[in-house]
């Protein structure tokens, strides 16, 4: 069975892309940086689904851990043959009031940890027979900007740098991709207040957020898109348009 590397997986999206990879026949290594409670849940509904997880703790913004975690998937099932890249944390402030140390963080943890990951799996995605891939979860701030979040944006911006960057470098036998959900209800919005939210929801046409399922299903077209490679894929509900 082929196995995927879903970093940032306990929660939110990066669970939903993990659960979808089970469900379209993959084993699955669930990586989580503090909550292995949420990990080993996310691993049992995997098992629940009819494959194989294991739970990985590691701060892939380390190169070492990142490491450590594709070593820990080869060693559970054989290889890997997909990553995706989802660890990422947010913060909301103005730049005049933002530590270097803040945007510092943010771009280890959302742009390095991509790097790290992607780097420690590719002799792994090299030998894999399965149409081998990477997709790294951007932004639609990537692409609009973001007033109180520069620093964000700028990580989430750079991943699609890195993406078309490592596709010309990968090609022919690894593609690369990105998805950039635009709002999307996870724990990460959940503190929007009402007033937040209505306004957010204004400027998207399908007047909606998305669900973490829906970027799951975009990555799993990117996974499995043989003829597309070093693009990114909107799943924004026309935000990006307004």
């Amino acid at each position: 069975m082929p196995a995927a590397v879903v970093t940032g997986s306990s929660r939110g999206i990066g669970r939903a892309i993990a659960l979808r990879f089970a469900e379209d026949g993959y084993d699955v290594a669930v990586n989580y940086h503090t909550s292995a409670e949420r990990a080993d849940r996310v691993a049992e509904a995997v098992r629940e689904r009819g494959s194989e997880a294991v739970a990985v703790g590691a701060d892939v913004s380390d190169p070492e851990a990142a490491a450590d975690l594709v070593e820990s998937a080869v060693e559970a099932f054989g290889g890997v043959d997909h990553l995706v890249n989802n660890a990422g944390i947010d913060q909301h402030v103005y730049t005049e009031d933002l530590d270097p140390a803040d945007f510092d963080r943010i771009m280890d943890v959302n742009v390095n940890s991509a790097f790290n990951a992607t780097k420690a799996a590719l002799p792994h995605l090299r030998d894999s027979a399965d149409g081998p891939s990477v997709t790294n979860v951007s932004s639609i701030l990537a692409h609009t900007g973001a007033p109180i979040e520069c620093h964000y944006a700028s990580s989430k911006g750079a991943l699609v740098s890195l993406t078309r960057s490592h596709a010309l470098d990968f090609a022919p036998e690894i593609r690369v991709n990105s998805v950039a959900p635009g709002h999307v209800e996870t724990d990460m919005t959940a503190d929007r207040t009402p007033d937040e939210k209505r306004e957010e929801m204004a400027a998207i046409p399908v007047d909606r957020f998305g669900r973490p399922e829906e970027i799951a299903d975009a990555v799993a077209y990117l996974r499995d898109a043989g003829f597309v490679t070093g693009e990114t894929l909107n799943v924004n509900g026309g935000e990006d348009m307004r």
